[in-house]
């Protein structure tokens, strides 16, 4: 396996918001996270990121362990997360915004060609390159927020809720580009509360209740279950 998760609990002051997590995710493949407001899906993503260091625990890539190490190291190694809320620069230019996310030492010498790579997938950030990231509407922020991971040359790319606030047919549109680079191989770790768009859209599935794993498996199977029915889907 490419990323995996070890028996993680975390939190804030005496407060465990995760408790004794475990996941997996393999190399090429698109694992998705789901779990109601307050779950702990975030401060999961927060671990894996070196943001937060848990109380129990390990986070290994490669089986290299990764949680004593800071968040600009993890990014080294590549593990770049698209936060939730796209934490773009609003007063930087979308290339400026996009610059910044090739900085690591392993993305600098692809710079130019990655740069053209994300002007191919989201060809309306090329048309507002000169334009600052925060007279962007949310979809092309979010577009923005993307290609500055990818930008990263990641090797496990980590989206915490990317459809927030996006109109229908952007959310279509995320779902499709991230779906085409699934298929070139890229490794994608989702956090997402469009539950259905995103099992429909990944291999597998964990769901997050009380800061625990509560289902765990194939997207499919895990769309077609009960629990998983009447908790996220109203049925």
């Amino acid at each position: 396996m490419l990323l995996s998760v070890e028996k993680i609990t975390a939190g804030y002051g005496t407060v465990a918001i995760i408790k004794d997590i475990s996941l997996e995710v393999n190399k090429g493949e698109w694992v998705v996270v789901i779990g109601g407001n307050g779950a702990g899906k975030s401060t999961l993503f927060r671990v894996i990121s070196g943001l937060m260091k848990p109380k129990t625990g390990k986070v290994l890539l490669d089986g290299y362990d990764l949680t004593a190490l800071p968040s600009h190291a993890i990014v080294e190694l590549g593990v770049i997360q698209v936060p939730e809320g796209r934490l773009i620069f609003p007063r930087m230019n979308v290339k400026e915004n996009l610059l910044l996310g090739g900085r690591n030492t392993r993305a600098k010498p692809h710079i130019a060609s990655t740069l053209e790579k994300v002007y191919h997938l989201f060809p309306k950030l090329k048309e507002r390159e000169t334009q600052e990231g925060g007279t962007l509407s949310g979809g092309e922020q979010q577009m923005l927020a993307i290609g500055r991971g990818l930008m990263a040359l990641p090797r496990v790319l980590m989206l915490d809720e990317p459809s927030l606030g996006l109109a229908p047919i952007m959310v279509a549109e995320i779902f499709k580009t991230l779906h085409m680079l699934n298929q070139e191989g890229m490794t994608i770790l989702l956090v997402e509360q469009n539950v259905v768009m995103s099992l429909k859209s990944s291999q597998r599935g964990y769901v997050i209740e009380n800061g625990q794993i509560a289902l765990s498996g194939n997207s499919q199977d895990l769309i077609q279950d009960e629990r998983t029915k009447r908790a996220y889907l109203g049925t």
